[in-house]
């Protein structure tokens, strides 16, 4: 077992997963995350993206491979410190928006901080400041019910920045969000990431929200790609996703 470069804050080596029904999610990917880059990763639906983060993260341990965080092996970690890496470490943001009806905005923004151990007044004072840069701030007092797909999405967001995790996984991020709104909270993410130094792992099948990023690796039935995406022509449905060529790397 080699130690991974020491300006890697993440580093994975040959990374497999079988699925329960036997079909493969990665077949030997490896990769490197710098301390503070935005790196997307791009593919298809069904290429194993969001399989990928969840190995990084430690959600999900991969039947083979290496998985390291600041040159300790997460792969080895038992259960429990894992999920303790999580809590502590790093952030999560799904494409689907899930918050805890009971609570209202605010409360579920600072969820993450309050069960670090974090006072209540700091905590709400760090969610309030990440809504309102969401522009949701104007719904702090609301709950669940009442907000659209849109806006649930933006306190997940919120969510995932306010405690200023060391890695930020964001699959597919803005998926539930009008197109229009896409790029200002893009904007807002990576811009927030950049100046609180916070590495961030974006799974996306959208070639202007990788565009954001430092870096973009590609995926492909569970593998390492390089891409090259035939561009898009209006109003032909057919050729959405489709590549021109496909090399292994």
């Amino acid at each position: 077992m080699v130690a991974p470069p020491d300006n890697d804050v993440l580093w994975a080596r040959a990374l497999h997963y079988r699925y329960d029904d036997g079909s493969p999610g990665l077949s030997g990917v490896s990769l490197g995350v710098r301390e503070g880059e935005i790196l997307a990763v791009g593919g298809p639906r069904g290429s194993g993206k969001t399989t990928l983060l969840r190995c990084l993260s430690g959600l999900l341990p991969a039947k083979n491979g290496e998985v390291w965080f600041n040159s300790v092996p997460v792969h080895t970690m038992s259960p429990v410190a894992r999920e303790r890496l999580r809590r502590d470490r790093f952030g999560w943001i799904d494409p689907e928006p899930v918050l805890v009806p009971e609570l209202n905005v605010w409360e579920n923004a600072a969820l993450p901080l309050m069960l670090r151990g974090t006072d209540r007044r700091r905590a709400r004072t760090a969610a309030l400041e990440w809504l309102e840069r969401l522009d949701i701030g104007d719904k702090a007092r609301r709950h669940h019910g009442e907000l659209t797909q849109a806006e649930r999405q933006r306190v997940c967001i919120a969510r995932a920045l306010a405690p200023a995790p060391s890695v930020l996984f964001a699959d597919e991020p803005t998926a539930p969000l009008y197109r229009v709104d896409r790029g200002h909270v893009l904007r807002t993410l990576t811009t927030a990431a950049r100046s609180h130094g916070i590495t961030v792992v974006l799974a996306t099948h959208d070639a202007q929200t990788a565009a954001l990023a430092d870096r973009t690796v590609s995926l492909l039935d569970g593998r390492r790609v390089r891409t090259v995406h035939l561009p898009p022509v209006a109003g032909a449905a057919e050729t959405e996703g489709r590549a021109a060529c496909s090399l292994s790397v």
